[in-house]
């Protein structure tokens, strides 16, 4: 991801000046050809196919021909790698806004399936590259997706490394209530659809100690479990001060 740093200001050619490759389409997915107008504005529209995927569908696979380029407009998609072993890693949750495979690798190097229900739009990443090196707009906005792929990285790094069990949760939930805040949305309840398996797959703990850990935070009345995968933050104070391992 680094090299997407090194070219500030200078003249992109294609995605491969930016970074690193989140893990093609999958066959069952139907790609519509009508115009996509969420954003009429966007100069993405113009090359933009927009497609949805039911939940654990997968959208691409670690192996396939990097192809295509791709931004999450609803839902939630998990990116993973597998281990030999068959374990599994999750690198991060994807929502709205979010995009995969911006990379100058010729294969995806992970995978990526809907968590729940979502829509994403496809650009080809040959069409892709002409847009980057025409428009300056497209050109500097995933320069900036680039830079934060590179912290959001650098930070899992800390979580996965040195925080615990009960600091990683509490991270993963402020993420999640940042997130929701930056959306409109309220920060204090927060969506949390993905299961255990994935909380635990994405922590680098156990399910039994993800289930631990959240009746932990419960017990002491730090958090609530509501109905709808929803978590009310009922001492987000708190929580902040265990994420930052203060």
């Amino acid at each position: 991801m680094a090299p997407a740093l090194a070219i500030a200001g200078t003249t992109a050619v294609g995605i491969g000046a930016f970074a690193p490759a989140l893990p093609q389409t999958s066959t069952r997915i139907q790609w519509a050809n009508s115009n996509w107008g969420q954003r009429p504005a966007d100069p993405l529209d113009a090359i933009a196919t927009p497609a949805a995927l039911d939940r654990d569908q997968p959208l691409f696979r670690e192996g396939d021909s990097a192809d295509n380029v791709f931004e999450v407009t609803s839902g939630i998609i998990r990116v993973f790698k597998l281990l030999p072993d068959g374990r599994r890693q999750i690198i991060g949750f994807l929502e709205t806004g979010d995009f995969l495979g911006l990379s100058f690798n010729e294969n995806y190097l992970y995978t990526a399936e809907a968590v729940t229900p979502a829509s994403v739009r496809r650009f080809s990443r040959r069409r892709l590259d002409a847009l980057i090196d025409e428009n300056q707009e497209v050109r500097r906005r995933l320069m900036a997706i680039t830079a934060n792929e590179l912290l959001t990285a650098q930070d899992q790094m800390v979580l996965l490394g040195r925080k615990t069990a009960k600091e990683k949760l509490c991270t993963f939930l402020m993420n999640l209530s940042r997130k929701a805040a930056r959306r409109g949305l309220n920060a204090t309840r927060i969506s949390m659809p993905m299961g255990r398996a994935d909380i635990a797959d994405y922590l680098g703990l156990t399910i039994e100690t993800v289930s631990r850990t959240i009746t932990c935070l419960k017990t002491a009345g730090l958090i609530r479990l509501l109905e709808n995968h929803k978590v009310e933050l009922a001492d987000a104070e708190s929580i902040t001060e265990l994420a930052d391992a203060a």
